[in-house]
């Protein structure tokens, strides 16, 4: 495996693994891996995660309580672990959607002792759609200060960063190339 010594030798903390969250469940498997996770949340707010993430059947606190299972069976230093929004205008870039957030983040982190949270902001990535589209810097940058500002209490904080963006400029960065494969098939 990657992190095995004998074969590529990476540290535990440099491999991720990212999920959407299909079931609860997913996390216990995913959570014996030695790996930090990542999880493709999109929105706390369960219709519209289910708007953003049209495949899932749980409720955020069900798979939240997932999560924190999983994490609360793993080493401290595994238990660090990335929420990752990809943010479109106008659809999950409020000032209520980023306050949702930082109070999820945060509850976590009070259920598991040891925990850290790092949101992982991803400016949306147009492809043309008429309803998603990229939110302005700006907007990304205030969203990333409600979730700092909101998410810190009891001392530790929500850590919160934005993913700089490569490959849009030439249509090729990701959900670029599928969409464009798919519109030129049609």
């Amino acid at each position: 495996t990657l992190v095995d010594r004998r074969m590529v030798g990476l540290a535990q903390s440099k491999v991720t693994i990212s999920t959407v969250a299909p079931d609860p469940e997913a996390f216990a498997t995913l959570g014996q891996a030695p790996a930090v996770l990542a999880w493709s949340v999109h929105a706390v707010d369960d219709s519209l995660r289910k708007q953003l993430v049209p495949t899932t059947k749980y409720s955020m606190e069900e798979l939240r309580n997932g999560l924190v299972k999983a994490l609360s069976s793993r080493s401290n230093k595994l238990r660090r672990t990335m929420l990752e929004i990809a943010l479109m205008e106008g659809v999950n870039d409020s000032k209520r959607d980023a306050e949702l957030l930082a109070e999820f983040a945060q509850s976590i982190m009070n259920d598991v002792p040891g925990s850290k949270i790092v949101v992982n902001l991803i400016p949306f990535n147009d492809i043309g759609h008429p309803t998603y589209r990229t939110p302005s810097i700006e907007r990304v940058l205030e969203f990333q200060k409600l979730v700092v500002e909101h998410g810190s209490a009891n001392g530790r904080g929500v850590l919160c960063y934005v993913r700089t963006t490569r490959g849009d400029e030439e249509s090729a960065a990701c959900g670029q190339l599928a969409t464009k494969k798919k519109a030129s098939n049609t």
